[in-house]
């Protein structure tokens, strides 16, 4: 397969290199960036544990082709680390006892950022659906919503 040239902006940093076009989006992150917080596990979009934000929207890395990054905007985990919405969120994760393995962490604080921007009031009905792609098999889901209902202040409509 003839190699195809990306160039992409990755947490913040202007990438550029020439990749198998049927590369996916999460073993370039892992395995030619060295991110190792997306992490891979269902392989079919239905986990959310490889969560990423292209453009500023959560996407399934497991399922995207990396190829398909190109001119566009990727933030990972590891580009969320060290943010004023990353310190928040990670105390209120600690208050509400709501990391126990942390394997699915990354792809919900990933996808609790996108409700973070916008500008709307989040409801305990749209935390839940947004939440909706991400598994978690330890905590039993009712700490991490109590966490993210904190941050995000959303309002408690059960």
């Amino acid at each position: 397969m003839t190699p195809v040239a990306v160039e992409a902006v990755l947490n913040g940093r202007p990438v550029r290199c020439s990749i198998p076009p049927n590369l996916l989006l999460v073993d370039f992150l892992r395995e030619e960036m060295g991110l190792t917080g997306t992490k891979q596990s269902c392989e079919v979009q239905v986990c959310g544990a490889c969560t990423v934000l292209v453009d500023d929207q959560p996407v399934s890395s497991c399922c995207y082709l990396a190829a398909d990054i190109d001119q566009r905007r990727v933030e990972t985990i590891e580009g969320l680390v060290g943010t004023p919405f990353h310190h928040r969120v990670a105390e209120a994760f600690v208050r509400h006892a709501a990391v126990q393995c942390g394997f699915c962490t990354p792809g919900l604080l990933l996808t609790a950022k996108v409700l973070a921007d916008q500008t709307a009031p989040t409801t305990e009905d749209a935390l839940r659906q947004a939440l909706a792609g991400n598994l978690c098999r330890c905590t039993g889901y009712q700490s991490i919503l109590d966490a993210l209902r904190e941050e995000l202040g959303g309002e408690d409509q059960g």
